[in-house]
């Protein structure tokens, strides 16, 4: 099997660890290519006494890191009066390490050990990193959240898992409609989104709506995540799959919210 086929599997998930760790589709998308082309340049530097997604993710944050250590910048210049300006203001207060760590072991789904493989560090280093990011996080961002889901039990868990966070959750919807018109109620700051709901209705078309009414960071929850990661735009940037860990739902409130501007506290801004 050649190295392309090898590594075709795991392009998705990578793609959306760049979005989260750059809160852009097009700068996520942009480290993705570079990383690529790199490969194809010089296929002997590829890491081959690794996993192939393990040397994939590494190539990646090769390019992250040299990318930032030249002080280019993390998003286009469209972006730099939203996400740039939100996301330099919290990196000041956080370490770029401790944000990696987390996403690489709660979203990703790495082992401490491959975390710290993938970010050059001990891994007695990364658990520590992982939390130092957390408590950051939780002290910079505080948001009402609407939460569109069809299973109670599911429903129940992520509200749980929201108000552990410190944040407000705003209702629960259940079909399309019920879920736009708690969103033009009470308006939230986050909305985390199922995409098969009670009455066939989909979360994608309540999403659609509620932001062609407002801006709001979302969350898209599914089981089938490779089904909105196709490379079609627009793509979702924060995406959890289902069956989800706890630690994978903070972590993408968390970096959600991170770049979002309605959740900066003054004394960021």
């Amino acid at each position: 099997m050649s190295l392309g086929q090898q590594l075709a599997p795991h392009l998705p998930f990578l793609r959306r660890y760049g979005r989260a760790l750059t809160g852009s589709q097009n700068q996520g998308d942009k480290y993705v290519r570079a990383t690529l082309e790199a490969i194809v340049a010089a296929p002997d530097q590829f890491p081959r006494d690794v996993d192939p997604r393990l040397g994939l993710y590494r190539m990646f944050q090769g390019i992250w890191a040299s990318a930032n250590a030249d002080g280019e910048a993390q998003t286009s210049q469209s972006d730099a009066e939203g996400t740039e300006a939100v996301a330099r203001a919290r990196l000041a207060r956080m370490t770029p390490l401790s944000r990696q760590a987390l996403l690489l072991t709660a979203m990703e789904g790495f082992s401490p050990e491959d975390a710290a493989y993938l970010i050059e560090v001990d891994t007695s280093e990364v658990e520590s990193l992982v939390a130092e990011a957390l408590a950051e996080i939780e002290k910079q961002t505080r948001a009402r959240v609407l939460i569109i889901e069809d299973e109670p039990i599911i429903a129940m868990d992520i509200e749980t898992i929201v108000r552990d966070l410190g944040h407000e959750v705003t209702g629960v919807a259940v079909t399309r409609d019920e879920a736009v018109a708690l969103a033009m109620e009470d308006r939230p700051g986050l909305v985390l989104a199922d995409i098969q709901l009670a009455d066939d209705s989909s979360g994608i078309d309540a999403v659609k709506d509620i932001l062609a009414e407002f801006e709001v960071p979302v969350i898209f929850i599914t089981a089938f995540p490779e089904r909105l990661l196709t490379g079609e735009r627009p793509e979702p940037t924060f995406l959890i799959t289902k069956p989800f860990q706890r630690s994978t739902v903070k972590a993408a409130i968390s970096q959600a919210l991170f770049f979002d501007e309605a959740t900066v506290p003054a004394a960021v801004a």
